[in-house]
Order: structure tokens, then sequence, then C-alpha cells
């Protein structure tokens, strides 16, 4: 039985993009639980001031992984915004890969952990944390 409060929260831009379109649209949202989640865990480890950081990196069983951390400064380049008081950062070559996706916190009768929804993964690994694009 998995659990999971499914309605991504509505984010907001950090800083305004260079062209004049007005802020963009986060590529990626949170559920109010993986939020929830993240914050405890910035908190246990008092991480206070913290920016999540959502990337896709190279490897895995399918091609590519799903990487989260927690960091202290961002860089220039990276895609910022917060979520429900959860500052979040993205780098631009994951962008890419992460348009669209939504994050969710699940806990079932096999573990918890964090679930990715990605509408641009061609196919997933058993595991769930690896896709191809």
């Amino acid at each position: 039985m998995e659990t999971s409060a499914a309605t991504p929260i509505e984010a907001t831009p950090q800083a305004e993009p260079k062209a004049p379109r007005g802020p963009r649209k986060p590529p990626i949202a949170l559920t109010p639980k993986a939020v929830e989640m993240v914050k405890k865990a910035m908190e246990d480890q008092k991480l206070d001031g913290f920016t999540l950081r959502v990337a896709v990196v190279g490897g895995g069983c399918s091609g590519f992984n799903y990487d989260l951390d927690l960091i202290k400064e961002t860089r220039p380049t990276d895609f910022t915004f917060v979520m429900d008081g959860l500052s979040v950062a993205i780098d631009p070559m994951s962008t890419q890969y992460l348009k669209g996706t939504v994050v969710d916190y699940v806990e079932s009768l096999q573990g918890a952990g964090f679930k990715f929804q990605n509408p641009n993964a061609k196919s997933t690994c058993g595991c769930g944390s690896s896709f191809s694009a």
C-alpha cells in the first residue's frame, strides 16, 4: 500500500530569466510529501539555509540516474526556485531531462523514498532511480 500526496506544489522562481517573457515555469514539481521529507532531512542534519539540488547524472542500468543533494551554495547557471519554502536548484543540462517531472515521496511495504514521475523517460529500470531518454 502506497501513500502519497500526489498533487504538486506551485513553485516561485527566484530569479528573472534574461528573456523579457517574465518568470519561467520551474521544470519540476514536488509534492507536499516530498517537500516535507526534504525539510525533515534538512532539520535532522541541521542544514538550515541549504538548497535541494535535483540533477540527472550519467550511469545506472538505463543510462541516467536521478541525484538529490543538499547544497550550501548554488551555481550562477542554476535554475533556482522555491516550493513551499524549500529552495531548489537544477543545473542547465539536467533541466532538459527533468522538464515536466513530478518528484514524490512514497511509502510502501517495500520501503520509502523519492519517486520521479518523468514524462521524458523512454524507459526506466526496476529500481526506479535510473532511466533512458
